[in-house]
């Protein structure tokens, strides 16, 4: 939680002052700013103190730190995009890849994006076109609406690729 100086805790010798509703009245001394909110009862906020002049608000500081608190809560609700991670093999079941599907068709449909990864082990090193061919339908199956942000790389034993909605 950000700090805020309050009535006569602000040093600046004037403010640019904006009222209750936001609306801008202009540049006044501080004593005058503090008579003005005090008549309104009232608290004078200094909102950006690194303006020239800085820019103090009347209102309610109570009600403001309400509304600062809320913000913030909000802002740490809303999700970012992560990566998740969906592994298959090239041994791999029928109804397991079709596990595989509804997992990766319900993260993008959350906004995520989906790295697929294939591990190959032993006798598998020896078949890569088959891994590659079961990634390639496993993609086909998602539908058209995927974007492919990074395509099908080998990178020693794994296939990686990274597709998002």
């Amino acid at each position: 939680m950000k700090y805020y100086r309050i009535n006569n805790r602000i040093i600046a010798p004037q403010v640019r002052l904006l009222d209750d509703q936001g609306k801008h009245l202009g540049v006044f001394n501080i004593e005058e700013a503090l008579r003005l909110s005090r008549e309104k009862n009232l608290d004078l906020i200094e909102i950006s103190p690194k303006e020239n002049p800085p820019a103090a608000r009347m209102m309610d500081f109570g009600k403001f730190l309400y509304e600062q608190r809320k913000k913030d809560k909000d802002s740490k609700k809303k999700k970012k995009t992560e990566m998740k991670v969906l592994r298959l093999s090239p041994r791999v079941g029928k109804h397991d890849l079709e596990v595989r599907k509804t997992q990766s068709l319900k993260f993008l449909k959350e906004g995520h994006k989906v790295k697929i990864e294939m591990m190959l082990r032993g006798r598998e090193l020896a078949h890569v076109d088959l891994a590659r061919k079961l990634i390639d339908e496993f993609i086909k199956s998602l539908g058209e609406n995927i974007k492919i942000e990074q395509p099908l790389s080998k990178q020693g034993n794994k296939f990686n690729l990274i597709i998002s909605p």
